[in-house]
């Protein structure tokens, strides 16, 4: 895969010693990649991104991946704190309500089986934006194909045959989401699982929680420190 490069002067060294093991995916929310590419490098904006993707499929890096990036903010995944330190930040652009076109996401499974590949990051570690902080993020959005990475071990989904539903937010939270209130974690999971529906938690967000929370459960006795 070809890379480009455009350096960012927003990064930091990753703290504690810590290195990769999460995969964060955002959307820019902004008018094209040009502008994207100029917010992640204003030193006045203070955030970043390990990559940027574009619609047609180029690839840029923009802070080295051995780098602390500020693209996660407050939040928290699977019990862990200071994400941006223990993960890579791909930013997709996209103004959070179009498709993602093909040469995005086929950019975007290449890029990501190399990264995953290098820092040894298992599938259920490929989270969304929205994943870690459901309370103030929405990102990358109902609009993004999550089982196609899926279905290439890039990314987990649940499979709901013969599982038992528990409490909603019980297992939504023995997957990996952060404290919050049940309606916040429900409609972040719906986001990534289930766009388009609404209203309360139901049968089917039950099972697949449920399945999720059995297969990929926080175990904090092995999560890396």
């Amino acid at each position: 895969m070809e890379i480009s490069y455009r350096s960012s002067p927003n990064f930091g060294p990753r703290r504690r010693g810590l290195s990769p093991s999460i995969v964060v995916l955002h959307y820019t929310a902004m008018a094209d990649e040009e502008a994207a590419l100029g917010r992640l490098c204003d030193p006045s904006a203070e955030v970043s991104a390990h990559y940027l993707v574009s619609m047609d499929g180029k690839v840029t890096r923009v802070v080295n991946e051995d780098l602390r990036a500020w693209h996660a903010g407050a939040g928290s995944w699977r019990g862990l704190q200071d994400i941006n330190s223990r993960s890579i930040g791909i930013e997709l652009d996209n103004d959070g309500a179009s498709p993602f076109p093909e040469p995005q996401m086929a950019a975007l499974e290449v890029l990501l089986k190399a990264v995953l590949l290098r820092w040894r990051i298992r599938p259920e570690r490929v989270i969304a934006h929205s994943d870690m902080a459901p309370e103030r993020k929405s990102d990358p959005g109902p609009r993004f194909d999550w089982r196609r990475l899926a279905r290439r071990g890039l990314a987990v989904w649940p499979e709901i045959e013969a599982v038992q539903a528990g409490d909603f937010a019980d297992d939504a939270r023995r997957f990996g989401y952060p404290d919050a209130a049940e309606e916040v974690l429900l409609a972040a999971f719906r986001s990534r699982f289930r766009p388009g529906v609404s209203g309360p938690a139901d049968a089917v967000d039950g099972a697949m929680i449920a399945d999720l929370a059995r297969r990929y459960p926080v175990d904090r006795r092995v999560e890396r420190a």
